[in-house]
């Protein structure tokens, strides 16, 4: 094969073109059932009329003749024939011992094609494309409206599926991957750790495209994603490109790929359809209005990669190519280290962010109510629960089910099914929370967004806790470190910063995970016990987080607020003033979320000054007998909804305190 140039340097160099609609180009033959059996398929018992990525193997010089002319036009990259060459595609005409050979010989006759064109002209090198299409089953939405939580294939099928295309390609020899027109970012994430694994298999490194497409003018993917959740689902791999492709027309989708430009740390791609498809289904769109849209988008440098979606013919590839052959290609942006996470909505975590809520009620192990409402069936109960969480402020919703009567793992994948199909709680991120790693991945293998872990430890050992780390990778999730190690949990301020450190180290210098989507527990343990080595325990959790904060750079801290007031369970007056302060000094340390009922927080500045006095004591370990007073205090406390009163009070206030008392609470 010919030696080529490196794809990325040239992208740093000049606006690469690729090629047009394959679809479109085919249609224009009008192939009949028998062109699309060929010699091979003659006495096959199904219908193949219609299955594109057949004709590579049926009739190859139709294929081979296309690519040409798109290499003629002016195209740099073109795609192979492989769009719908997975199992779980092929399933449809009954092919799916076919794929290894579809994308194989897909593969072979572009690369023989663009290898033809590199030889012509070495200083214009043609690259390939292997096309990755987005199946037609999806791991996030629901083919039954009846039945929201099924799904029709699970995300190792996806996987496994994209991973024996994956071989073909590679086998073929294409220059690069390209995972293309995603409607369901959870699809593209199986893809993306499909290739991962095989790239690592192998031994190699190849760049990896990535493109998604906007269903409408709403600016989200057919499964709820915004641009910017979808670029956060899946920034975990180093891609060489993000973009967007099909669907809308280069008009239409301006918006969106001015977004990507200002945020994405990649090459920048966009081959839109040639306008929108009129009643009859055809595109209208000239050669000449869709250069002029796109030069839009070359003027702004918007972009890195420019082609042809639906209804593109070399025509139009051969116009693309004229106007980015003057133009100046996108310069990516730096990767900045703050933290990122996503539901169907992003949620960025800078040092200007308040402090991040994490709605703990969806745990068996802390809510009754939960617990009971998943132990008899009753979901949409407790959807309802996760809905109140996000409606009083929760930022990211925990999940657990550990808890000896249930199947953890099939709840769990049950439960956030059914979350998933909720966009008013999906629009948040998720918070895989259990002490099973099988729940954890199985969890994670339900979420299209960028999703926490909670979480790993190095209480196995470091080599559990580096696989686990490197998987967690590859998922794409940011992780919760618990400050736990082999001798055991830490429990002093020594322990945690010590444990923490090695922890950091063995992630950031031997992993190389992003230190942004560290999230270090260091253990809120319980006070007020009346023993006197708990007595600081609240004190040494805040040293520590301000210690993490100056010391592991980029790293967030957190932990489960509730922990810290389990001695006074039963008196929720109590309870919920002690968290506003430890919460009030934790955040001024650094705190950067924590897990927490947003519903039963009280405002710091509101608690009476007296009860305040006892509940810091009790905090901060002013005194020894902190604990007994704060005990005989509680017993004056009117025996009624405290929560209630308050509510009460503020509302009798003048319209403008009214307003000030809603907007900080």
């Amino acid at each position: 094969m010919t030696t080529k140039r490196n794809i990325q340097k040239e992208l740093e160099s000049r606006v690469l073109v690729l090629d047009g609609a394959m679809g479109t180009m085919i249609q224009k033959y009008r192939l009949s059932e028998e062109d699309f059996r060929g010699t091979i398929f003659t006495d096959f018992q199904y219908d193949l009329k219609g299955n594109n990525d057949l004709l590579s193997i049926t009739k190859p010089e139709i294929i081979r003749t296309i690519h040409a002319e798109f290499l003629e036009a002016g195209a740099d990259i073109i795609e192979t024939n492989t769009f719908n060459s997975t199992s779980i595609s092929q399933a449809d005409y009954h092919l799916e011992e076919w794929v290894y050979q579809l994308n194989l010989q897909s593969a072979q006759l572009a690369v023989k094609v663009a290898d033809e064109f590199t030889t012509k002209n070495p200083k214009k090198p043609r690259f390939v494309a292997g096309a990755i299409g987005p199946m037609n089953k999806t791991l996030s939405l629901s083919p039954d409206v009846n039945d929201p939580g099924f799904r029709s294939v699970s995300f190792d099928e996806v996987k496994a599926s994209y991973r024996e295309q994956l071989k073909g390609l590679l086998d073929g020899g294409v220059d690069l991957l390209l995972v293309e027109t995603i409607f369901d970012t959870l699809n593209a994430k199986a893809a993306l750790f499909a290739i991962e694994d095989e790239l690592e298999e192998r031994g190699m490194r190849l760049p990896v495209m990535v493109s998604g497409t906007i269903t409408d003018a709403s600016g989200r993917t057919l499964s709820g994603q915004t641009v910017e959740a979808f670029l956060t689902s899946v920034s975990h791999i180093d891609l060489l490109s993000i973009g967007l492709n099909c669907s809308l027309g280069a008009k239409d989708l301006r918006p969106y790929l001015e977004e990507l430009s200002k945020k994405a740390p990649f090459f920048i791609s966009a081959y839109p359809n040639a306008g929108l498809p009129n009643q009859f289904g055809e595109y209208d769109e000239t050669p000449d209005e869709m250069a002029h849209q796109v030069s839009d988008f070359l003027d702004n440098k918007f972009v890195n990669i420019i082609g042809g979606c639906c209804g593109t013919t070399p025509e139009h590839i051969h116009e693309l190519a004229k106007i980015a052959a003057k133009a100046e290609p996108h310069h990516r942006r730096k990767i900045d280290k703050h933290t990122k996470l996503s539901g169907l909505e992003p949620v960025t975590i800078t040092p200007e962010t308040n402090f991040v809520n994490i709605g703990e009620r969806c745990n068996v192990s802390g809510s009754r109510k939960f617990a009971r409402l998943i132990r008899e069936g009753k979901y949409e109960e407790a959807i309802a629960i996760a809905r109140n969480q996000v409606d009083e402020g929760a930022q990211v919703i925990d999940i657990n089910m550990d808890d000896a009567m249930f199947d953890a793992k099939k709840e769990m994948v049950t439960f956030l099914n059914l979350l998933m199909a909720e966009p008013d709680i999906a629009r948040v991120p998720m918070m895989i929370d259990s002490s099973k790693w099988e729940v954890i991945e199985a969890g994670l293998k339900c979420v299209q967004g960028k999703a926490i872990v909670n979480s790993i430890s190095m209480k196995e050992g470091e080599a559990v806790f580096r696989k686990q780390a490197q998987l967690l990778k590859r998922y794409g999730a940011a992780v919760v470190v618990m400050a736990f190690d082999e001798i055991g949990q830490a429990d002093s301020f020594e322990r945690r910063i010590e444990i923490c450190q090695r922890a950091y180290n063995i992630l950031v210098n031997e992993i190389n995970f992003p230190p942004q989507d560290i999230i270090f527990d260091s253990n809120i343990l319980i006070i007020g016990t009346g023993m006197e080595e708990h007595y600081n325990y609240a004190v040494d959790f805040i040293n520590a987080v301000s210690w993490i904060k100056k010391n592991l750079k980029y790293a967030k801290t957190s932990g489960g607020v509730s922990n810290v007031s389990f001695s006074f369970r039963g008196n929720d007056q109590v309870r919920e003033a002690i968290h506003s302060v430890f919460l009030f000094h934790a955040i001024r340390a650094g705190l950067d979320m924590g897990i927490v009922n947003p519903g039963m927080l009280q405002i710091y500045d509101e608690i009476p000054k007296d009860f305040l006095e006892k509940v810091e004591n009790l905090v901060l370990n002013k005194k020894p007998e902190a604990t007994e007073e704060l005990l005989e205090f509680a017993l004056t406390l009117k025996v009624q909804d405290a929560k209630e009163e308050r509510i009460d009070e503020w509302r009798n206030l003048p319209i403008e305190k009214r307003l000030e008392h809603s907007l900080i609470k």
